[in-house]
């Protein structure tokens, strides 16, 4: 870890760099220096809220270990998507007694957006050309009849008729659609 600056401390912070250095090795190599800076940064402030008791080097090292426990812990969840402390005791109990941790039973899996998905019909495309758009509007629904009739108003239905048919719109009325749409955007996100 030479080359870092972190050797050209004094102090009580030579003393955290030189147990945070014993401890950053423990980590993937791209998070090294951010652990060895957590490490260092959490040995001074537990010293400085310590109220003024002894800060052991004992205690040091436990508090490195912690740290480096919680990195792991974080690290696990952000590509798991969950831990043991999101089950109950009695589902952690019996993940323990079968050792169930490899196929957890409340494990999210996180999938590629480039991944290819077949549909029914052999269609491949992209997992996230089928992620929903909130700003989408179905069209089509708007132009089903029995969807306007049920409290649209008549203009508004002579606009879906016109696009269903690919008729022009005026200028009027591509502002009265471009209001309705931006009000049942608003009423799709709301609920």
């Amino acid at each position: 870890m030479s080359g870092n600056g972190y050797d050209q401390l004094t102090g009580e912070y030579l003393t955290y760099y030189r147990i945070a250095s014993r401890f950053s090795g423990k980590v993937r190599e791209q998070d090294k220096g951010d652990v060895l800076h957590d490490i260092i940064m959490t040995l001074a402030e537990v010293e400085r809220n310590n109220g003024h008791k002894p800060f052991t080097e004992a205690g040091m090292y436990r508090i490195a270990s912690r740290t480096v426990a919680l990195y792991w812990r974080s690290h696990y969840k952000y590509t798991n998507g969950l831990t043991c402390g999101n089950c109950s005791k009695a589902q952690r109990r019996a993940c323990k007694e079968n050792y169930l941790y490899s196929s957890c039973p409340k494990a999210i899996s996180l999938e590629s957006l480039d991944k290819p998905v077949i549909d029914a019909d052999g269609n491949t495309t992209d997992l996230g050309n089928l992620i929903a758009d909130d700003k989408a509007l179905d069209l089509e629904a708007w132009a089903d009849a029995k969807t306007f009739l049920l409290g649209c108003p008549d203009r508004l239905i002579t606009i879906a008729e016109k696009l269903r048919d690919s008729d022009t719109l005026t200028g009027a009325e591509r502002k009265y659609l471009c209001k309705w749409r931006q009000r049942e955007q608003k009423a799709l996100i709301a609920g």
